[in-house]
Parts: structure tokens; sequence; C-alpha cells
């Protein structure tokens, strides 16, 4: 149970709550207690933790601004509750807001990265990208000593080199180093003088050095050869080269990191140096991106037994009389073939020049232009043709990782820089455990001065990375972009950021902070927010996970149903005091209600897809047979490869195979079974909708339906009303005054906005021609305000609306208003409006359905019901693959494949398949170990 704590008397206490469906609730929250708020999705305990608590904190820390300050910043609504009293400074830590930002990754996110770039900056010893050597760095003293001794009494050059290969003539250049008094030059290994007018071939490459001067290095002449090396270090900008005047291997000095063999020299590092978002460290060819965009041949040419004039070159279809196709008779004419040669026989020269262009004039001879005149025409190529319709061009174009950087972000020149052998990049690509045991003893590596720099700069990085790990996000690397990071990833990533911070008296409220992570690591999880709390802060937590809610010192339970039968209190207190109720929740935890292993499981239809030699990201070549007509769970620990698998690997197949979707997928060898199904479909975790106008009938296609019927009806007809005219999105039958929403804003200048319902149409969003129009007494608006439960019965004898409503009904949506906007919907809510959207769909019963954990939000009876739904699809046939860490679902499964043993670098392989019986059994599996007392709870 939950953890003893010091007692503490004072409360947050909230009265009166009414923001969306709660019913005027009075709740109390001890301070600096972990306290989960738990009931049915739908229940109102996203309203009450964020709506209200976090809303009412919010806004009360920006009126303590001034009215200046407050104009820039936005203003908040005040919601709908009489008092909150008790209340600390809060941070919100939700899933919906994960950065999508490309250039943003897990190591600048948790600032981990900052400091490795200092790190780097002060300690890391640079190498040479040419010859692979120490750089080195002198003082001009040093330098002058080094000269002295390597070529004492000897005949020497003093040479400045302005010019590293590169193309160009030079002329400016050369007029320049005249005019400063220079006489001669050493261009490519020749001495010679500089002339009026001099240039050279601007064609090649080329090295050029300033003579400075010539003179013996002897004791006497010490001084002069002191202050040529300054004039050379000056022109050569901190570079000094001396030639032997009886040799011709030059040797090179610089007061930079210089390299001594080739003379490379590098500036001084900068933290900004090795920033990926500073033009200093950025990769110039994908502006330190990682990608860039790619011409995607095997778009362009689907089918090389096709000829040019049957279509071979997708983007340009068959032939047409065009003047492409005219330069393109120009090419084969030149190079010996037709229109109607297969693109597989046309000569590796000649679709170079179709694709890339041609630098010479093409002859266009016999065009309609002209029966006997010739046209001279150069040619771009069909990929210059493709990139030219930006439109177009989407379906043609791939990311692919950047050549120049191979995908580490940052100029090839700060990759040199390294320490204990390993650059920036390569420790940024380790998985964040690795990366812990890797710093570990670095201070062995390092020098007492390194040492004495890195102390601090290494102690900031140990102490974020442990925080990471404390949360379970030990399988992730620096280098990973934010925005492939799940919702429960990136709310861990923040959760570890603020522990981090060790702010006390704070309140924190957290969103299901353990979506996405396996029961191994949700101990680690539940003692991070224990540890949150034992800092002096309060914790709230909406949560339905049953050891996090046992875990808690107090539990709010809301209910008793969803949506508008939900929004009360129905118990709180302690577990203890939780358990001995007779609440829903309660008859979970106490497992006197549960959710039943089946009997028997299903065999399949004996079909199967097989995978073979997945590699993308840390999978290790596997091979996977997934059986058709069964239920499959993939399952394993967080980082172990599941999505990548299902959601990277095999779906983008499937799409490309069936719907010739453009998506790439990971590397894989082969894969067969595909024509044992003929449809797939996906629902995974991006969210419903973000403006108030989308609402769940819009989202699933039935408002369609449902505006059609209305144009059927007598009144629409004789009106000459058409099934736009009821939409509230465009123009001619809604209230132009509010624009269809219903509300007016009043914008109040530094107060927050006051919303009012619209005087016009008394929030109706119809004007009142479109209102007058009925169906059954009904009009669009009063349709729009029906539960999904009323409209079930209302729409009975139309089946085209029925079928959509009845899947929404069937996933437990039958409380929500049809017209409800998106932004009111908890997170479970929307996960199964997405859902009831694909299954509303006719099934073939050779359909697959990929689901990536749509328990998210989902309370012990909302899984009883999705089950129910899976279920159904199954028994017609269907095949349903689900991602899923959740063991009441996992116990259902007809078939389990277990990845791990561990996260990132060491997952990626198969542990486990079979029933749950076989893999609880299996003592390599952690999901068998959870699994084991879900099954056997007797079984030592």
């Amino acid at each position: 149970m939950g953890a003893s704590v010091k007692k503490s008397g004072r409360k947050i206490e909230v009265l009166g709550a009414r923001v969306h469906n709660l019913k005027e609730i009075d709740v109390s929250i001890p301070r600096e207690r972990l306290t989960v708020i738990t009931g049915l999705s739908g229940s109102g305990k996203s309203s009450l933790a964020f709506d209200t608590i976090y809303a009412e904190g919010q806004r009360r820390y920006i009126e303590t601004l001034n009215a200046y300050a407050r104009q820039f910043l936005g203003n908040m609504e005040r919601p709908d509750v009489d008092k909150i009293t008790g209340l600390s400074p809060v941070i919100s830590i939700e899933q919906k807001t994960t950065n999508k930002n490309p250039r943003s990754t897990v190591g600048t996110v948790t600032e981990i990265y900052d400091f490795l770039r200092l790190l780097y900056a002060r300690v890391a010893d640079a190498y040479s990208n040419v010859s692979g050597e120490k750089m080195v760095k002198y003082t001009e003293e040093q330098i002058l000593n080094l000269i002295m001794e390597s070529f004492g009494e000897k005949k020497i050059y003093v040479l400045a080199p302005v010019v590293r290969g590169r193309k160009g003539h030079y002329r400016e250049l050369f007029d320049q180093i005249r005019k400063n008094g220079y006489i001669y030059v050493r261009i490519d290994g020749e001495i010679e003088e500089v002339i009026q007018g001099m240039r050279v071939d601007r064609y090649k490459n080329h090295d050029i050095e300033v003579v400075i001067d010539r003179l013996t290095a002897r004791e006497k002449d010490r001084e002069r050869l002191k202050k040529s090396l300054a004039a050379s270090m000056k022109q050569g900008k901190g570079v000094t080269m001396i030639l032997e005047k009886e040799g011709n291997e030059p040797r090179f000095f610089s007061s930079q990191l210089m390299c001594p063999t080739s003379g490379i020299s590098y500036n001084e590092p900068a933290p900004h140096s090795f920033s990926f978002n500073s033009p200093q460290g950025a990769c110039p060819q994908c502006n330190g991106l990682g990608t860039i965009n790619d011409v995607d041949l095997k778009r362009i040419i689907p089918d090389d037994g096709k000829s040019i004039r049957n279509g071979a070159l997708e983007p340009l279809g068959p032939y047409r009389n065009a003047l492409i196709f005219w330069q393109l008779e120009a090419i084969a004419t030149r190079h010996k073939f037709t229109l109607d040669t297969p693109v597989r026989e046309i000569p590796e020269k000649a679709l170079h020049c179709i694709l890339y262009g041609s630098e010479e004039p093409l002859k266009l001879q016999n065009t309609p232009l002209g029966a006997t005149s010739n046209y001279f025409l150069s040619f771009d190529g069909i990929i210059s043709h493709v990139q030219d319709e930006k439109q177009k061009a989407r379906q043609y174009i791939r990311k692919v990782i950047c050549p120049h950087c191979n995908g580490t972000r940052l100029k090839p020149e700060m990759l040199y820089f390294r320490i204990n052998e390993k650059s920036i990049a390569e420790l940024s690509s380790m998985d964040i455990g690795e990366m812990a045991r890797w710093l570990e003893n670095i201070e062995n590596k390092l020098s007492e001065r390194e040492n004495i720099i890195a102390r601090d700069i290494l102690k900031e990085i140990r102490s974020r990375l442990g925080f990471l790990l404390d949360v379970g996000l030990n399988y992730l690397s620096l280098s990973r972009s934010a925005r492939s990071l799940s919702g429960g990833e990136s709310q861990r990533i923040r959760l570890a950021t603020q522990i981090g911070s060790r702010l006390v008296n704070v309140l924190y409220i957290l969103d299901e902070p353990s979506i996405g992570l396996h029961q191994r690591d949700n101990r680690k999880l539940i003692a991070s927010l224990q540890n949150l709390r034992d800092h002096g802060n309060s914790v709230i937590v909406v949560e339905h996970d049953r050891e996090m809610i046992l875990s808690a010192d107090h539990i709010l339970d809301l209910g008793p149903g969803a949506g508008r039968l939900g929004g009360e209190l129905v118990a709180a207190g302690t577990p203890d005091q939780i358990l001995s109720g007779s609440t829903l929740t309660a008859d979970y935890l106490n497992r006197t209600r549960e959710i039943e292993v089946p009997g028997e499981r299903r065999r399949g239809n004996g079909q199967s897809l097989v995978l073979k030699g997945a590699s993308g990201n840390n999978l290790k070549h596997v091979d996977v047979a997934f059986p058709l007509g069964k239920f499959i769970c993939i399952t394993g620990v967080s980082g172990s490869g599941k999505s990548t698998l299902i959601n990277e690997t095999l779906h983008p197949i499937i799409s490309q195979k069936l719907y010739r979707s453009n998506r790439e997928p990971l590397p894989f060898n082969s894969i067969e079974g595909l024509e044992h199904i003929d449809k797939v479909i996906e629902v995974d975790q991006s969210p419903l909708g973000r403006t108030p106008r989308s609402n769940p009938v819009t989202y699933t296609g039935v408002f369609s339906d449902i505006r059609k019927l209305f144009e059927q009806t007598p009144d629409a007809k004789i009106r000459g009303f058409k099934a736009s005219r009821f939409s509230f999105n465009v123009k001619g039958g809604r209230c132009e005054t509010c624009g269809g929403a219903g509300l007016q804003t009043i914008e109040m200048n530094f107060l927050p906005d006051v919303y009012v319902r619209c005087k016009s149409c008394n929030g109706k969003r119809y004007n009142r021609e479109t209102l007058e129009v009925r169906f059954k007494d009904q009009n669009i608006n009063d349709v729009l305000k029906m539960t999904i439960n009323q409209a079930v019965d209302f729409f009975a004898s139309v089946p085209s609306i029925l079928r959509k409503l009845k899947t929404l009904q069937d996933v437990g949506l039958g409380y929500i208003r049809l017209g409800q906007p998106s932004t009111t919907l908890s997170g479970g809510e929307s996960q199964r409006v997405k859902l009831s959207a694909e299954l509303a769909k006719k099934d073939t019963g050779k359909t697959l359905y990929i689901l990536d954990e749509p328990t998210t939000g989902l309370h012990f009876e909302d899984v009883r019901v999705l089950l129910d739904v899976i279920a159904r699809l199954v028994n017609k046939g269907n095949s349903v693959i689900m991602i899923e860490h959740n063991m009441d679902v996992i116990k259902v499964a007809d078939c389990i494949i277990d990845l791990g043993k561990e996260g990132g670098s060491k997952g990626g392989t198969i542990l486990a398949t079979g029933t749950p019986e076989e893999v609880a059994l299996e003592g390599e599996s952690y999901t068998g170990v959870f699994l084991r007392e879900e099954l056997f709870p007797d079984l030592d």
C-alpha cells in the first residue's frame, strides 16, 4: 500500500466544481501526499485535475502580473468552481505537449546535451580529419623554438597559406598580395614571381601560399624570423608554413588547433560549435536536421518492364503530345532506342540523361510546330521536373539520412573532437543506461587539469541521467528526436526534469505517466513520484494502473458512470478505505470483479504473415510469424522494439502492398502471406482534433450521412437546401454572427475573454431557415445535442447512420453527445472515437487491425468493453495485432510475441512466442513473470 509519510493537516479544498460534467462536487486533497484520481473514462478526472485545479493555479499566477504583461501572456478563463483553497504553485506534466520540432531531441529537452557541448568544448582532444593525428596548438614563441630546433642553420622559406584546395582564378588575390609588398607566391608547389594581371586556371583546385621571407634559421636572425612568423600568421589566419629550400615537404605550425602533417586547422571549439541548432556547428548540407529530401527512383520508375510510351515514368504518365516527350524522343534518337523500348533495356548513359538531364542541347525534329523545323533545347531531367512541381513532388520524395554527416547533424570536423575515443555524436547515440556506465570512471581518462575543469559539468550530467534512469527511460538515447517519443515517454522526461529541479512546496499534476511503461519499470516510476512527494511537494496523478492506485497515499474515485452519468465523487480515502468500499473501481482492485481469462484460445485460420530479417533501429534481424485469425499481443519492456517491428516495419510494408503508400518501411529481408489479408487498419495515439469544431460525428463521418438525410426531407427539397446547408463549418446554413460556433467571444483586453451565447441563434449554431427543416420533428441542432444512445434509437430506421453510431455505442461511448467538441473529450474517449471510426468500416474477414496501446486512458471496466469489441472482430475471422503493456489485455490474447530482453541496444530480439500460458512459463521474459502472477497466482 502507500508508503508512510509525515502527516500534514493542510489540504487543498475544491468546493462546488462544475467544469464540464462535474456536478458541483466538493473535494479535499491532502498536501504533501501522492494522490491518485481514478474512475471510468469520461467520469471527470481530467476535468477536476487539469481543467479545475491546474487552470485555477495558472490563472492565479497570471493575475499576479501587471496588466501590461498579461496582455502578452494571454488570459485564462476562471474555471467554473465556487472556491479553491490551499493551492500551491502548480506544474502540469501532460501527454499532449509533446514537442514536434524536428530540431528537438531528448538531449536538448533534458538540457543534458547542453552540458555535453560544454564538456567537449573544454576538455575534448582534437584529431585531424585528414591524417587522424592528434591536433597540436602552439604559441608563437613555441613555434619559433621548434623552427630553430628543426631547421637550424638551414635555408628556409616562411610561407603564409592563403588558399587550400579551392577553385578560382584568384586574380584579385594576386593583385592584393602585390600591393602588400610581397614578390613571390608558391602555387601548387612551384614558387613564382607575382606579376600584374596574374591568374590561374579557374577550373582546377589550387594551393597558394605567400612567400613572406627567405632566410637561414640562425640564432643571429632570430628576431627577423620572429617578425616574419608574425606576418605569416597574420596572412595565414593563424597558420604558418616552413619549407626547406632544398626540400619539397613543408611543415605547418599554428596558433590554432592544427594537423602537423597536412596543415589543416580547426577553429578553437566553443559550446555552440557542437550545437546542430547553431550555424557554427550544424551540418551545412542538412542544416542540422540529420536527414535530407531525396528523390526515390523506385517511385519514379515503379516498373522497368514498361516503356516510356506506356507510362514507365510515373510522374509523366503515358505518352502525350507535349514538349517533354519530344525531348525524350530526341534523347532516344541520340542513344539509339525508342519510346517503346522497355526501360530496363535503355542504355545506362541514356537513362542517366533522362533522369538528371543533358548538358548538350537536344535537337528536336518533326515536332507539330513544323514538319521540317529543327529546334535546339536543353533538358533538365525528370527529377528536376518533379522537384519543380512541389505538390506533385511529395509522392516521389523520401527522407534519407544525410550523407554528409551520416545523420549526426554536426559538421564533420566536430566529430573529430573526442573524449576517451568517443565523439559527442557517438556518446549521444548511446542508450542512456550505457552512457551512464561509460561516464562512471571517465575521470581516470582525463588529465588532472581536465578533471578540474570537468568536475562540475560531469556532476550535472550524471545527476540528470540518474533521474531519467529512475523513471525507466534507460533505453532512450540523447540523439532520439523528441517528435518520435510517445506521450508517456515525453511525460516521464519532463517528470525527470522536474525531479532534478529540486523544487519544494509545489503541486504537480500528471496525466497517466505509466502509459507505455512495462510493469517491470512501473515500480521505478512510483518510487520517483514518491521521491517528489518526500521533498515536500504535493503530487496528483490521474491514473488507472492498479499498482499506482494501491501505492497512493490518498485516492479520489469519480463516477458512478461516464459523461453526464459521471462527475460525482463516489469514494475518497486511503487505499485500505477504498478497498473496503463497493465502487466499480474497488471491485476491480479487490478482484471481486475482473476480466476473465478465456477458457479456450482461438486456433486461427492456419495462415500466417511471416516477416524475416527485420533490422530497423534496434531489431536484430528478427524472424517472426503473425498467425492470422487471432488476437495477437506484442509485449516487452519499453524500448525493446515493439513499435519498430509493428508500426515502422510491418504496417508500412502492408500499406505499400495494398494502397501503394509512400511510407518507407524500416529494413527487412522478406515477407510472406500478404495474399491472406486485403485490408489493414491502424489506430494510433495521434490526437482526435485540435479545435472545438471537431466532434465525434464529424470525425467518424456520420455527420455527412446525417446532413444527406436532412437534404432528402420534403422541407429541404422545397427550399432547395443541399447537404452543405446543414454544416456549421461553411457559409449558407450556419449563423454568421457566431460563425457556427454557438458562442461569441467578447475580448476584455487585459482581462480574460468572456464567452457568451450567441444572441442571434441563441447557441443553436444555425440560422432560422435551416432550423425549420426537421426530420422526425427534430432539427439539425436537436440531433447534435442527442447522446449516442438517444441517436441510436432515433436513427434506427437509417442503416448507414445506425451502423456508425452503433459502433460508438459498442465501444462504451453511448453517453457522449453527437456534437460534443473533441477538445472536451478525455484521452480515453478520443482513443475510442478513433477506434469506432475504423470499426465502422466494413470488414472483410481478411482485415488486419493494428492498435497501439488502445487502453490508454481506460478504466478496468472500459478495458472489458474494448476487449468485447475486439473479440467480435476476431470471431469474424479478422486479425488484431495490439502493442500493449496492460496485463488484463495480455492475458486474454490468443498469441503473445514478447520482445526484449531489455530496451535499446540490449533489446530487439524475440524472447518468447505462444499462448499467454506458454509465455508465462518462459524464464527469460519479464512479461512472463507478471503473467505468472495473473494466470498462476498459486505457482511458487
